[in-house]
This record gives structure tokens, C-alpha cells and sequence, in this order.
């Protein structure tokens, strides 16, 4: 059964109209006709099974049947995705693998060794809507535009655990700062977070300057991490990270 986010009330009963795409989708795509059922959420009144009743030219109405599931209420901790834009393609994959694994809230940042600096909202809101609706989830995260580093920071919420991913050591001559003051693994550190709302941060291709580095190293709220002795691509980190905090923190338990 094709599965849809709507922003509609679901109310048993009481029609709603699909914009052109979904109508679309449903018709002509899924060949869908009268009397035919979608799955439909809106992150606010669960999951309910629709039927169509009406069809219009471009145009389709949904009734509200059955309720399939109730809106859930979060029982882990919400997570954040800071992570610094790279290319198109990998980012997208960043933003709809976040979307999959339960980020609450997906922060593009800009940082110094940011490449790229321009980024699609809109874009990014379809990879997370199409993601959602295609893993069961019964909302959307909140997909923000890019910011700075230091507004992202401050637009946490008071109590955020921040877990910063940093790859480097403290060796300014060696590659990637040696092995000296390198971060616990983030295995090792994350049950003591479990319980807290938290934000990976994942840098730029590169990694963070030298200044940003002691800047976050220096926030009381900041976990330093490692992800192991291989430097990761900013992708496979973002998921990597996201996947061990599922693990020991959120709702994979």
C-alpha cells in the first residue's frame, strides 16, 4: 500500500485533498482508482489507511478510514546532525541516511574548511520527506539551512550533549595530529550521554582547523570522539556515528 506525508488533519472520516504530485503518484504512477487505500501520516495523528473518494482531472481526495498506528511519543533522547556540507551527492546522502537512522533535527554548519557553502533546503526537505515515508517513520526532522558553526552551537538547546567527532591528535607536524590527545572511542564514551539529548558533529573534508578544535574542545557540553584509526569520508562518518548512538542510546535498544 503506497504510504504518503500529508499535511492535512487526519481525522476518521473527513476528507482531504492531495496536492498535484501526490495525486499523481497515486493515479497515474500506482494506478490507483476509487475505493483504493494509501497509507497517510502528518507527524502529528499517527498513521491512518485513506480511501480514495473523489478524482478530479489532476486532482484526488483521501477519507481517513482506519488508524493504523498512533503518533508515538519519542522514548529516547532526540538527536541532532550537525555536519558541514561536501559534495552534492554525498550530501544528500547524508541528509537522507539522517533521516533514516532517527535524527530529530538535520543542521547543515559551515566551517572553515567547508567547500561547499551553498546548499538546497528545499532540496534537502524532499530527500528527508521521500526517506520517511519510505522507512515507517511517523514524522519529518526538522531540516535547517546552513549556518555558521558558532550559530549552530548557540542554537542548541540548554542541556545538548555535544559529540564532536575529531579525527585529529594533538602533533601539530605529524599527519593528522599524530596519536597524541587523540579522543576516547565513541563507543567508550557514549553510555554516560544515554538519556540526554544529543548532536553529532561531523566536520568538513579536511577536518576542523586548529582553532576550531580547541574552541570546541573547550565547551563544558563538548564530548571529544573517535571513530576508530581509519579517517572516515564525511558520509561514512555521519552514519557510522549516527548508527552507534542509535545503538547504545536511542531506540535501537
Amino acid at each position: 500500500m503506497p504510504r504518503l506525508f500529508v499535511n492535512s488533519d487526519l481525522v476518521e472520516g473527513e476528507a482531504f485533498a492531495l496536492d498535484e504530485g501526490q495525486a499523481n503518484y497515486l493515479i497515474r504512477v500506482m494506478r490507483l482508482g476509487l475505493g483504493d487505500a494509501a497509507r497517510v501520516f502528518n507527524g502529528r495523528h499517527g498513521e491512518w489507511r485513506a480511501e480514495i473518494n473523489k478524482i478530479e482531472g489532476r486532482r484526488a481526495e483521501l477519507t481517513p478510514v482506519d488508524q493504523l498506528r498512533q503518533q508515538e511519543t519519542n522514548g529516547c533522547a532526540q538527536l541532532t546532525l550537525l555536519f558541514a556540507p561536501v559534495k552534492k551527492s554525498e550530501t544528500d546522502f547524508i541528509v537522507e541516511k539522517a533521516t533514516e537512522l532517527g535524527a530529530a533535527r538535520i543542521q547543515p554548519v559551515i566551517t572553515e574548511r567547508t567547500q561547499t557553502r551553498t546548499v538546497r533546503l528545499d532540496r534537502f526537505q524532499k530527500i528527508a520527506l521521500e526517506a520517511a515515508e519510505q522507512t515507517e517513520r511517523l514524522d519529518l526532522p526538522d531540516v535547517s539551512d546552513a549556518t555558521s558553526l558558532d550559530a549552530a552551537l548557540a542554537a542548541l538547546p540548554f542541556g545538548t550533549a555535544l559529540i564532536f567527532c575529531d579525527e585529529a591528535g594533538d602533533e601539530a607536524e605529524a599527519p593528522w595530529g599524530g596519536q597524541s590527545g587523540r579522543a576516547r572511542p565513541m563507543a567508550e564514551m557514549l553510555p554516560a550521554l544515554k538519556g540526554q539529548p544529543a548532536a553529532i558533529l561531523i566536520g568538513p573534508e579536511g577536518g576542523f582547523s586548529p582553532a576550531e578544535r580547541a574552541h570546541l574542545r573547550a565547551r563544558a557540553s563538548t564530548h571529544p570522539v573517535s571513530l576508530g584509526p581509519r579517517i572516515l569520508r564525511a558520509e561514512t562518518a555521519a552514519v557510522a556515528a549516527m548508527t552507534l548512538w542509535q545503538a547504545l542510546c536511542g531506540d535501537w535498544g
